[in-house]
């Protein structure tokens, strides 16, 4: 596929241009120079999963609205390379599908036509802030969240009817309008409008069933983390009659996955909202073998009286905090496995682990999402017997 159009100012994508086996190399390389810096040793390394695809893979986008230049005409998109303040249209993104690009386009137009002001960073004045797009792989749905403060004078009729009249393959399931006149530029919900439909979609992922509230978490790239999540239950020896814990769970996909093969799966995650989504969605699923429990997983292990079997952590960015980890240890489960999001706390995690009386047992890097600078990893950890 040609090179991006935006690609001059959008910082999206960091690989425009570089042949598909060229960034899988330079992203296993990058994994491995990280774990030989920190003297991690392995049992065995494999070579990196490719993408399932590596165009149109992204679920969800989070636009902001602004311009490319001081006093330019309003923009729509994301935030240009090396200049925070500038926003680029991306009308034509090859990250998303089709739809999205036709629900940015419009939107904007609309607005436009329309008059209305985007929210200035500085004067913190103006309407229009972000347009978060979301959708249902498996299942073709889709929902529109427009997100503005609470200055008056939005056609909210007008808007729908305007989305309404698109030609989209997906279904549009929920359109929704956010308030929000916090002063950080982050979307955050304040109030919540549905002006047509729902305020979440459905998702199949793993062989369940999942309902996506309109701002729970989930995985970006269900086709990719279904590969992954997949083999990282697989790491796993035997479940049966087992306790596992899965920490930093999310809305809970892997804990779901492993309590069909468990005697019991609990779920920590520090965010309350992703909790109820997980509780939902396991009454959804017919599991009544997960626990779900909202907190700090420090805080939240010094309270449960349950010992795991296996643990499994996903933790944000950072990685997991040394009392966590310490926690963690403390239980001296045979098997640990570890998916990571960023490979630079991986390697600071593992080094600890090690330290500790764990050894890497496999690793694999998976590229879920093509073209941009990020990789995923699971690790399978056991303990050394002493």
């Amino acid at each position: 596929m040609e090179i991006c159009k935006h690609n001059e100012f959008c910082g999206g994508c960091l690989y425009q241009g570089v042949p598909y086996e060229e960034q899988l190399k330079i992203k296993e390389r990058e994994v491995l120079q990280l774990l030989e810096r920190k003297e991690i040793r392995c049992g065995s390394i494999l070579p990196i999963e490719a993408s399932p695809g590596q165009y149109g893979y992204r679920n969800k986008m989070e636009y902001t609205f602004g311009d490319m230049e001081k006093g330019g005409e309003m923009t729509l998109g994301m935030h240009r390379k090396k200049r925070f303040m500038s926003i680029v249209t991306v009308d034509e993104c090859q990250l998303v599908h089709p739809d999205f690009n036709k629900v940015l386009r419009v939107t904007l137009d609309f607005c436009k036509e329309k008059g209305y002001s985007f929210y200035h960073k500085k004067s913190h004045k103006g309407l229009l802030r972000h347009l978060v797009l979301r959708r249902g792989v498996r299942t073709g749905q889709l929902l529109v969240n427009l997100v503005t403060t609470t200055e008056p004078g939005f056609d909210e009729e007008g808007y729908a009817e305007a989305l309404n009249a698109l030609d989209l393959e997906h279904q549009l399931v929920g359109i929704l309008r956010t308030f929000n006149d916090r002063l950080a530029d982050a979307v955050y919900c304040e109030e919540l409008k549905i002006l047509q439909g729902q305020d979440y979609y459905m998702e199949q992922i793993m062989g369940l069933d999942f309902k996506v509230s309109a701002f729970s978490f989930f995985q970006t790239n269900v086709e990719a983390a279904e590969r992954l999540y997949s083999y990282a239950v697989n790491l796993i020896d035997d479940f049966s009659g087992k306790t596992i814990f899965d920490l930093f769970c999310g809305t809970g996909t892997i804990t779901q996955t492993m309590a069909r093969k468990a005697k019991k799966a609990v779920g920590v995650e520090l965010v309350p909202e992703a909790v109820e989504a997980a509780r939902a969605n396991a009454d959804l699923n017919g599991l009544d073998n997960c626990e779900f429990l909202a907190g700090d997983v420090f805080e939240v292990l010094e309270t449960v009286s349950e010992k795991p079997d296996v643990i499994v952590v996903d933790p944000p960015r950072v990685g997991i905090s040394p009392k966590a980890l310490d926690k963690i240890i403390s239980y001296g489960v045979e098997q640990i496995v570890y998916v990571s999001c960023n490979p630079k706390s991986l390697a600071e995690n593992l080094y600890y682990l090690q330290y500790y009386g764990y050894e890497v047992k496999v690793l694999k890097a998976f590229d879920n999402f093509a073209g941009t600078r990020h990789v995923e990893c699971v690790v399978l950890m056991s303990r050394v017997t002493k």
